[in-house]
């Protein structure tokens, strides 16, 4: 029964997952993550597993103190999906010409689009996203001359990047729920300016006297009242809007793909769904006011809606979070890897990817191998360790899936 406590940790750490499932290098960044002495709590999502010096599946309350590299590079990295009113019965047997369409709107990998979106033209999906579109882009842009100097000859990149997928295990999906209905799913985050930002912090928190003796340098801290935190937080702040409204031009080319793929009928969408699984927020922990990073985590508080998504051959799932203090209102961010990229690619064969993906519209070949379903974790079991956080919402099953 869940949570259990990793012993022998200052901060008290709670994990949905059983210690002898979580690889022993992830166990040893929660032991020297809860050692911090700004942490005052950690907790371990049932996707947990090794990350770049925070382990990825995991919630870090700290007391006027933040790691950026906890954060990791892809600041504001998160999921955003809509419902429409397509049903399968609308959908063509072969799903390639949507592939295809969806492909040529959203620039994959490390592509940008040739010229900076033009948002003012682009129709929404929902009363949000003509909210962002139509709100705050003057200000949002305005703002990135105020960003660490070392960007500053990526903005034009940076207007081009944005819509854009990127690669790794950022996915544009097509997905069916248990009745039928026609959602769409993607996740993506700041791209590379996120990146740009996040390890120019990195280097500087590393050089500061008070993180010299830490056990692990990849945990260095910035301090609440230093001008380092306070660049830090004006950075982290914009990259994670920057991956927010990322998600929202994109979710918006998205569903402009397939109003055109159905151009025949109107198409309805429902309100999206949109969160962030690598940020930070201020938060009330134990009644106490906090900074908290969640690595590979979604935010779960009482009644809100939230993405953990699956590998692109399995099933996602739409969650309503229960509010559980225990977690820190806190909820898996995905399947999580079970094995690394390069372990995947040495034990696993396009052969291989061909029949996991069975009935799945997508890339079939060596360059997606790393992000074959069995390189990752049972979603069903990690949505099974985590009833106590969430109420499942929708099953979503993929039938059409893009990839970088």
């Amino acid at each position: 029964m869940f949570p259990v406590e990793l012993r022998g940790t200052r901060a008290q750490t709670l994990m949905w997952a059983d210690e002898h499932q979580i690889e022993q290098a992830a166990l040893r960044q929660l032991r020297n993550i809860a050692e911090l002495p700004w942490a005052h709590g950690l907790r371990v999502m049932p996707d947990v597993h090794l990350g770049k010096g925070a382990t990825v599946g995991s919630v870090i309350a700290m007391r006027d103190a933040v790691a950026p590299a906890a954060v990791g590079v892809d600041i504001g990295c998160g999921m955003e999906s809509v419902k429409t009113d397509l049903t399968a019965s609308d959908l063509p047997d072969d799903l390639r010409s949507l592939r295809s369409r969806i492909e040529q709107a959203v620039p994959v990998g490390f592509q940008a689009h040739k010229d900076a979106v033009n948002v003012s033209k682009l129709e929404a999906g929902s009363h949000r996203q003509a909210a962002l579109r139509a709100g705050g882009w003057d200000r949002f842009w305005r703002a990135f001359g105020e960003l660490h100097p070392g960007v500053s000859a990526l903005e034009s990149r940076a207007h081009k990047q944005l819509g854009s997928l990127g690669g790794g295990n950022h996915f544009i999906e097509i997905c069916l729920d248990q009745d039928d209905s026609m959602w769409i799913l993607l996740h993506s985050g700041s791209r590379n300016i996120g990146k740009e930002l996040a390890e120019r912090h990195m280097a500087v928190a590393r050089t500061l006297a008070h993180n010299q003796s830490l056990p692990d340098r990849d945990l260095a801290v910035f301090l609440a009242g230093t001008p380092e935190m306070a660049a830090y937080r004006r950075d982290l702040t914009w990259a994670q809007e920057y991956a927010a409204r990322n998600r929202a031009v994109m979710l918006s080319l998205v569903c402009r793909a397939v109003r055109d793929e159905f151009a025949e009928r109107p198409i309805g969408f429902e309100e999206p769904i949109s969160c962030h699984h690598n940020y930070v927020a201020e938060e009330r922990i134990d009644g106490v006011p906090m900074l908290v990073t969640r690595k590979g985590a979604v935010r779960a508080g009482a009644g809100e809606l939230a993405l953990i998504p699956g590998s692109m051959g399995t099933r996602s799932y739409v969650v309503r979070g229960k509010g559980n203090p225990l977690s820190f209102q806190s909820a898996s961010h995905g399947a999580g890897r079970r094995m690394s990229r390069s372990a995947a690619k040495k034990q696993y064969t396009v052969a291989d990817l061909v029949a996991q993906t069975e009935g799945v519209e997508s890339r079939k070949d060596a360059g997606v191998v790393d992000e074959i379903p069995a390189a990752y974790k049972d979603i069903d079991e990690v949505i099974a360790a985590q009833t106590d956080l969430v109420d499942v919402v929708a099953t979503l099953r993929q039938v059409l899936c893009v990839k970088g």
